[in-house]
C-alpha cells in the first residue's frame, strides 16, 4: 500500500498530461487533485504506523543497476524521517492541487500545469523515501527539472524563461558538488546504500585523501561536497540567486517548490546523512557558517523588497538557513521540526499573497495596495496567522521550531554556535518587521490602487480557500501537537535510528538544560519587530521613506540584494559572453571555418573563376595555349635526354 504514496501522483501526472484530449480541463484537475488527496491520506496512516508505531521498513519494488559491485536497488525507505517528509510533501502537495483549480481557472493550459506539479510531487517523494544515493540523485535532478518546467509554465514571458533558465543553471553548480560526492562516497564504501555506507562509516572516519594539492579528511571533503549539491537545492548564500527570481512562476508553484518541498531537499540530505557529518567537525562548522549567514543575508533583502511574492521569497530564504544552521549544531531534531512548521505557515503566507493578488487583479506590488483588509477578510486573518507563526508569538508553530533552534545553537557552546545564535536573534527581529510590513502596507492605510481595480477586489473562492484553512490549522497547532516527539523528552524514542548525534554533540539536550534567557530573546525580539512595523506604516507612515533618505547606501545595498546579481554579472556572465564571442568569431568563423571549409570553398570558387576566365572564345588565344603547350612538352623532352 505505502508504495502507491509515490506512484499515485506520477499515475496522475501521465494522465493529466497525455490524456488531457480525452478527460479535458476538469477531468485532469479531478484526476490529479484525487490522486494527491489518496496520496495524502495513505501518508498520514503512514506516518501513523512508521513515526508514531515505530514500523520502520523498507519496501524493495526491483532491482534497478547491477553492474560489478555496483548494485541499486529501486527501493523506499521508510523510517520516521521520511514518515515526516512524505506528511509535508502529501498534505502541502494536496493543498496546492485543490488551490490551483481556482487559482488557474483563467488559463489555457490547465492539464499542463497539473501534470506538472503531480511530476513535481512524485520526483519529490521519490527523493524522500529513497535508499539509496543514486535514488536520492534521481529525485533530486527529477525536482529540478520539474521546477524549471513549472518556473518557466508561462513560456511567453520573457521574464518566466530567463527566470526557469537561472534556476536551472545555478541548480546545477550546486549539482555537480553533489554528483561528485556521492562519486566520492562509493569510491570510498564500494555501496551507495545507506544502511551500508553508515555502517561502515566510523571506521572510514580517521581516513586521508589527496583532493586538489592538499591531503585532507575524507568526511570532511565527502560532506562538504554534498553540501554543495544542498547550498544550491535551498538556495543557500552564493547560490542563492534563483530563488527570488523564481517567483515569476505561478503563485502555486512558489507555495509548493519554494516553501515547503523543494527547497527542503538539501535540508533533508544534511539530516539523512547526518551519521556522515557527526564524523566532521570542519563539515559542520561549515554548514553552521553558511546557514546562519544566509539566514542574516535574506532577512536583510526582505525588509526592502516590495514584490510581495518577493519579501516571502526571501523570508523562506532566510529560515531555511535556520534550519542549515540547526543541523550543523548537530540539532537535526530541530531542524526538521522547523522544516515541518515551516511548511505550513510559508506555504500558507505563499497562498494567502496569492490570494491577494488574485484580489487585486494581478498585481504584486505592495505600494499599489492599501485598504483592502475589509474587503477579503478572511485572506486577512489567514495572512496573520501565517505572519504570527512565522515571527514565532506565542502559540503558534514558529514559536516552538525557532526558539529552540536559537537555543540549541547557544547551548552548541562553541564560536560557530554564538555566530548562528546571534545571527539568529537579529533576522528574528527583522523577519518580524518585514512580515507586519507586508501586513499593513498590503492590507492597511489608504488605497494605493486605482479605482477601477479597487472596485473589484473580492474575496477568493471558496476552492481557495479550504486549503489555506488546512494550513492555518497546522501553523495553529503543528508546533505544540509536534514539540514532544520532534524536540522534546520524547525525541529518542520517535527519532530512532533515523538520526545520528554523537553524545558530545547533542545540543537539544544541553539546550534543555541551558540557561533560559536564550529561549526568551527571540520572543523579545519578534514584539520589538512587530511594534516597529507598526511605527513605520501605522504610526508615523512618512517614516519609512525619511529613513530611506537618510540611509541611502544601506537601503539600496538591501533593496538590489547586496548586488549579488551584478557581481556575478560581472565575474561570470559578462566574461563567459565574452569568451563565446571570441571563440565563435575567431575560434569557430575565422580558424576552423576559415581554414575549414570555407577555406576549401574559397580556394575551390577562385581556381574556378580563373580557369572560366581563360574560355574566351577566340580562336588564337587556343592556337597560342596550344604552342606554349607543345613548346613546354618539346623543352622537357630535350631536357630530359641531355640530361
Amino acid at each position: 500500500m505505502y508504495a502507491a504514496i509515490p506512484l499515485l501522483p506520477l499515475f496522475a501526472a501521465l494522465v493529466a498530461g497525455f490524456g488531457a484530449k480525452f478527460i479535458g480541463d476538469r477531468g485532469s484537475q479531478l484526476v490529479t487533485c484525487g490522486a494527491m488527496l489518496l496520496a495524502a491520506a495513505i501518508g498520514i496512516v503512514a506516518f501513523i504506523d512508521v513515526a508514531l508505531g515505530h514500523h520502520t521498513q523498507t519496501i524493495e519494488l526491483f532491482r534497478w543497476i547491477r553492474s560489478g559491485s555496483f548494485d541499486v536497488a529501486w527501493a523506499l525507505k521508510l523510517d520516521t524521517l521520511s514518515a515526516v517528509m512524505i506528511i509535508v510533501v502529501t498534505v502541502v502537495s494536496s493543498c496546492v492541487h485543490v488551490y490551483s483549480v481556482g487559482y488557474m481557472s483563467h488559463d489555457h493550459s490547465k492539464p499542463r500545469f497539473m501534470a506538472y506539479l503531480s511530476l513535481f510531487t512524485f520526483f519529490m517523494l521519490m527523493l524522500v523515501t529513497a535508499d539509496n544515493l543514486v535514488q536520492l540523485y534521481f529525485g533530486w535532478e527529477g525536482v529540478g527539472l520539474a521546477s524549471y518546467l513549472l518556473i518557466g509554465f508561462w513560456y511567453d514571458k520573457p521574464s518566466a524563461n530567463a527566470a526557469a533558465i537561472k534556476a536551472f543553471v545555478v541548480n546545477r553548480v550546486g549539482d555537480f558538488g553533489f554528483a561528485l560526492g556521492v562519486m566520492g562516497v562509493f569510491f570510498l564504501f564500494d555501496t551507495v546504500s545507506f544502511d551500508a555506507i553508515f555502517a561502515a562509516a566510523p571506521a572510514k572516519a580517521s581516513m586521508s585523501i589527496h583532493f586538489l594539492w592538499f591531503d585532507a579528511p575524507v568526511m570532511t571533503v565527502l560532506c562538504l561536497l554534498l553540501f554543495v549539491g544542498a547550498m544550491g537545492k535551498s538556495a543557500q548564500l552564493g547560490l542563492h540567486t534563483w530563488l527570488p527570481d523564481a517567483m515569476e512562476g505561478p503563485t502555486p508553484v512558489s507555495a509548493l517548490i519554494h516553501a515547503a518541498t523543494m527547497v527542503t531537499a538539501g535540508v533533508f540530505m544534511v539530516c539523512r546523512l547526518s551519521p556522515l557529518f557527526e564524523l566532521s567537525e570542519t563539515a559542520l562548522a561549515v554548514v553552521t557558517i553558511i546557514g546562519a549567514t544566509t539566514c542574516f543575508f535574506a532577512a536583510t533583502v526582505g525588509l526592502t523588497q516590495t514584490d510581495i511574492k518577493r519579501v516571502i521569497a526571501y523570508s523562506t530564504c532566510s529560515q531555511l538557513g535556520y534550519m542549515f544552521f540547526a543541523a550543523g549544531v548537530s540539532a537535526y531534531g530541530a531542524s526538521m521540526f522547523h522544516l515541518m512548521t515551516h511548511a505550513f505557515f510559508k506555504a500558507l503566507l505563499f497562498l494567502g499573497a496569492g490570494s491577494v493578488i488574485h484580489a487585486m487583479s494581478g498585481e504584486q506590488d505592495m505600494r499599489k495596495m492599501g485598504g483592502i483588509w475589509k474587503k477579503i477578510p478572511t485572506t486577512y486573518a489567514l495572512m496573520w496567522i501565517g505572519s504570527l507563526a512565522l515571527a514565532g508569538i506565542p502559540f503558534f508553530a514558529g514559536y516552538y521550531s525557532k526558539d529552540m533552534i536559537l537555543e540549541a545553537a547557544w547551548a552548541n557552546g562553541t564560536g560557530v554556535g554564538h555566530y548562528a545564535y546571534w545571527l539568529g536573534l537579529i533576522a528574528a527581529f527583522m523577519t518580524a518587521f518585514y512580515s507586519w510590513r507586508l501586513l499593513f502596507m498590503t492590507f492597511h492605510g489608504a488605497p494605493r490602487a486605482d479605482h477601477h481595480t479597487m472596485d473589484h477586489v473580492h474575496e477568493s473562492p471558496m476552492v481557495m480557500l479550504l486549503p489555506l484553512f488546512v494550513l492555518a490549522a497546522g501553523a495553529l497547532f503543528a508546533g505544540y501537537i509536534g514539540y514532544d516527539h520532534f524536540v522534546g523528552e520524547g525525541r529518542e524514542a520517535f527519532w530512532a535510528e533515523a538520526l545520528k548525534v554523537l553524545p558530545a554533540h547533542d545540543s537539544i539536550e544541553a539546550a534543555h538544560h541551558g540557561e533560559e534567557w536564550p529561549g526568551q530573546l527571540p520572543l523579545v525580539s519578534g514584539i520589538l519587530g512587530i511594534a516597529l512595523a507598526w511605527v513605520f506604516y501605522i504610526g508615523v507612515p512618512s517614516l519609512p521613506s525619511a529613513t530611506a533618505s537618510a540611509l541611502k547606501p544601506l537601503y539600496l545595498f538591501s533593496f538590489n540584494k547586496w548586488y549579488f546579481d551584478e557581481l556575478y554579472d560581472a565575474i561570470f556572465v559578462r566574461p563567459a559572453f565574452w569568451l563565446g564571442r571570441v571563440l565563435w568569431k575567431r575560434g569557430d568563423g575565422a580558424t576552423i571555418d576559415g581554414l575549414g571549409p570555407d577555406g576549401l570553398t574559397f580556394v575551390t570558387r577562385s581556381l574556378s573563376r580563373r580557369t572560366a576566365a581563360l574560355q574566351t572564345g577566340y580562336v588564337y588565344h587556343y592556337a597560342f595555349a596550344m604552342l606554349i603547350g607543345v613548346v613546354t612538352i618539346v623543352s622537357w623532352y630535350l631536357y630530359r635526354r641531355v640530361g
